[in-house]
């Protein structure tokens, strides 16, 4: 059996465009309610590792931020009260099927009530996700997993579903895709995954772990994901 890492970020979005969530205190008020590791237990049994970022573990130039945001609820509260929002705060959050989803969005949503944020869960099917929450953006909170392995350039993206805007971001991300030298792309790339870390785009869960199941003989499997495939042609039997 390997376990390996993903390149899958699993985050709790937040639609920056809506009321309080506008306010990066109230954004990393939720995230800083959030305890990575009962989220991964509940989530995924326990099979993750915490992000701090829309990065993970191996990555190229990866750096750990799960201490910005960490879990603290008396920082959560405070927060809050600095945002001037009236509690308890009303939001909701839409869930697409698979069990991640669900069974995390059920812990997410108990973890908030304990600061004064009464989640009202909604489940709803692919379909309904797509068009409501990823193409309409009606939405508050939700919980999914990006699995493209070279997707940090959606922060920049117009129109995204999370609905970020930073002229910083975006100078930021076009300087990193006009660096050719992986050292110097690497540190941009640590300042990109600090800034949204910063912001509280969203609150960043954790990176799923894959687990492959094969025969003690066969040879050239992946331990690490970076796509959801194994090079086949690679493969042997010793």
């Amino acid at each position: 059996m390997l376990i390996g890492g993903s390149r899958a970020k699993t985050i709790l979005a937040m639609n920056n465009k809506r009321k309080p969530l506008d306010d990066v205190r109230v954004r990393s008020a939720i995230a800083s309610a959030i305890d990575r590791k009962a989220v991964i237990e509940a989530a995924a049994d326990g099979f993750g590792s915490p992000i701090g970022s829309f990065y993970v573990p191996g990555a190229p130039g990866y750096v750990d931020l799960t201490s910005i945001n960490a879990f603290d609820q008396a920082r959560a509260r405070a927060l809050l009260h600095q945002a001037g929002v009236p509690l308890p705060l009303e939001l909701t959050m839409k869930l697409p099927p698979p069990p991640y989803a669900r069974q995390g969005g059920e812990a997410i949503a108990a973890m908030l009530d304990k600061v004064g944020i009464k989640v009202k869960i909604e489940n709803v099917e692919w379909a309904q996700w797509l068009s409501g929450v990823y193409g309409q953006k009606a939405y508050d909170l939700t919980v999914i997993s990006h699995v493209e392995p070279l997707d940090f350039g959606n922060f920049a993206r117009p129109n995204y579903y999370w609905g970020y805007e930073s002229a910083k971001f975006n100078a930021l991300w076009a300087q990193i895709r006009a660096t050719i030298k992986p050292d110097e792309r690497n540190k941009l790339m640590a300042e990109a995954q600090r800034l949204v870390a910063d912001d509280a785009v969203a609150a960043y869960l954790y990176q799923p772990t894959w687990i492959t199941v094969a025969n003690a003989r066969v040879k050239g499997l992946w331990k690490d994901m970076p796509v959801f495939v194994n090079d086949v042609s690679a493969l042997s039997w010793q």
